[in-house]
């Protein structure tokens, strides 16, 4: 797996997109950075890569711990670190990437068919993901080899 990149260096250099594997695209949001405080904005149907109907939070993850360890057929995700941080790998079946989601001002849309996990949780990150559609377990991929043999074509 290559270097972990940190989304808040990334916004800092201004580039206009970066993907760490097919389908996982880092995406700048509209940010303000006065004396008084930072603001984040992202518009539901505007700067976002799709429209969500659903959200969750991830919080108070031991260190040591791993999330996700899946990829979704149908279903689209988008990641945002609103406090502390987490590195999230990725893994298109081909190439790999990682990046540590360390600001709110960076998240990182996931397509489907992508295999992500989430390690490296710092005491205080605050995870929020929103997904396209409401939850359906017939939807995730939880076998690693399975995901392989799919994007392979196998059955």
């Amino acid at each position: 797996m290559s270097a972990v990149l940190s989304a808040a260096a990334w916004f800092d250099s201004g580039e206009a997109s970066l993907a760490l594997a097919r389908g996982a695209n880092l995406v700048r949001q509209h940010a303000v950075f006065e004396a008084r405080g930072h603001l984040t904005v992202g518009e539901i149907g505007k700067g976002m890569p799709f429209v969500p109907r659903r959200y969750f939070v991830i919080s108070q993850v031991p260190a040591e711990d791993i999330r996700g360890q899946h990829a979704h057929r149908a279903l689209h995700q988008f990641l945002l670190c609103l406090a502390g941080s987490v590195v999230v790998g990725v893994d298109d079946g081909e190439s790999t990437g990682s990046v540590k989601l360390d600001c709110p001002q960076v998240g990182l849309h996931l397509e489907p068919m992508v295999w992500a996990s989430q390690h490296t949780y710092t005491r205080d990150a605050v995870l929020l993901v929103m997904a396209s559609s409401e939850y359906d377990a017939a939807d995730y991929i939880r076998s690693h080899q399975e995901y392989l043999g799919l994007r392979r074509g196998a059955t």
